[in-house]
C-alpha cells in the first residue's frame, strides 16, 4: 500500500494529528495486526489530542499571563495561609463555569500573581478564554483608548473573556475615569463571566481605594458577591528563594 498519498490527503484536509499517527503506526510492525477499527480509533485520538493542544497554546498566547505558572507547582509548605483544598477545588474550574469570582489578597511577595496565573493557565487548558491585565496598565490603556476610538472595543473584549485576571489593584486611590472604567468592567461581567482580582490591600479597605461612596457600593457589591477569597499572610517568598530559580517554580 502506498502511504504517501494518504498522508498527503490527511494533511491537505488539515488532519495533521492523524497524518503523524498514520506514519508512526505504519512504521511499527506490531501495529499491522490491529483491526481497522483500532487503527481508526488511534488516529482519531491523536487528532483530538493535537487539536486540544493547539487550542490550549492559542488560549495561552492570547491570555498573556505574567508568569508561566502551573497548579502542579504550587507551594503549600510555605507559611502563608493558602488552603490546599480550596485552591485545588478552584483548579477544577467549576467556579468559572458558574461565573463566580476570586479575590486574592496579601502582602507583597506571597505569590498572589503566581496563583492567579496558575489558575489562568489551568483555565486555558480547560478551553476557557483568559486575559491577564495589571490594573495600572489597563487603566492607562483605557485612558488612551478614549482618544483613538478603541475604548468600546476594549470593553467588549474584556466583557467576552471567560476569565479576566486583574492583577495588582491598589493601593492608590482611583480617579473619576478609573472608577467609571472599573464599574463598566465589573458590571459587564457580573454573573456572566469570572474575574480574579489580586491586591496587597485587604478587601475591607477597597472602599477607600474607590473613594466614592456610591460607586464603591456598586462595584464592591458585584465584586464580593459570589466570590471566593484567598487571604494570604506571611513574609515575601522571594526572600526564601535561591538566587536562581526556574520560572515554573512558585515565587
Amino acid at each position: 500500500m502506498l502511504i504517501n498519498p494518504t498522508i498527503d490527503m490527511l494533511r491537505e484536509l488539515g488532519l495533521y494529528g492523524m497524518a503523524t499517527a498514520f506514519q508512526e503506526l505504519e512504521a511499527q510492525s506490531e501495529a499491522r495486526g490491529l483491526e481497522h477499527g483500532e487503527w481508526l480509533a488511534m488516529l482519531l485520538e491523536r487528532e483530538a489530542t493535537m487539536r486540544r493542544q493547539k487550542r490550549f497554546e492559542a488560549r495561552a498566547r492570547a491570555a498573556k499571563l505574567r508568569q508561566n505558572a502551573q497548579i502542579e507547582n504550587a507551594d503549600f509548605r510555605a507559611a502563608r495561609g493558602l488552603d490546599r483544598n480550596l485552591f485545588m477545588a478552584l483548579a477544577g474550574c467549576d467556579w468559572i463555569r458558574k461565573h463566580h469570582g476570586l479575590l486574592i489578597t496579601g502582602p507583597a511577595g506571597v505569590g498572589k500573581s503566581w496563583l492567579a496565573c496558575a489558575l489562568g493557565h489551568k483555565a486555558c487548558r480547560e478551553d476557557f478564554s483568559v486575559a491577564y491585565h495589571r490594573v495600572p496598565r489597563l487603566f492607562a490603556a483605557l485612558s488612551l483608548a478614549r482618544g483613538d476610538g478603541r475604548y468600546g472595543r476594549i470593553l467588549k473584549s474584556l466583557a467576552r473573556t471567560d476569565l479576566l485576571i486583574l492583577d495588582d489593584w491598589g493601593p492608590e486611590k482611583l480617579n473619576d475615569d478609573q472608577r467609571r472604567d472599573l464599574l463598566e468592567i465589573i458590571e459587564d461581567r457580573y454573573e456572566r463571566r469570572s474575574t480574579i482580582v489580586t491586591s496587597q490591600v485587604p478587601v475591607d479597605r477597597w472602599w477607600e481605594i474607590i473613594a466614592n461612596p456610591t460607586l464603591a457600593d456598586a462595584i464592591l457589591d458585584r465584586l464580593v458577591h459570589n466570590a471566593y477569597r484567598i487571604d494570604l499572610t506571611g513574609e515575601s517568598m522571594r526572600k526564601q528563594r535561591p538566587p536562581v530559580a526556574s520560572e515554573n517554580t512558585e515565587a
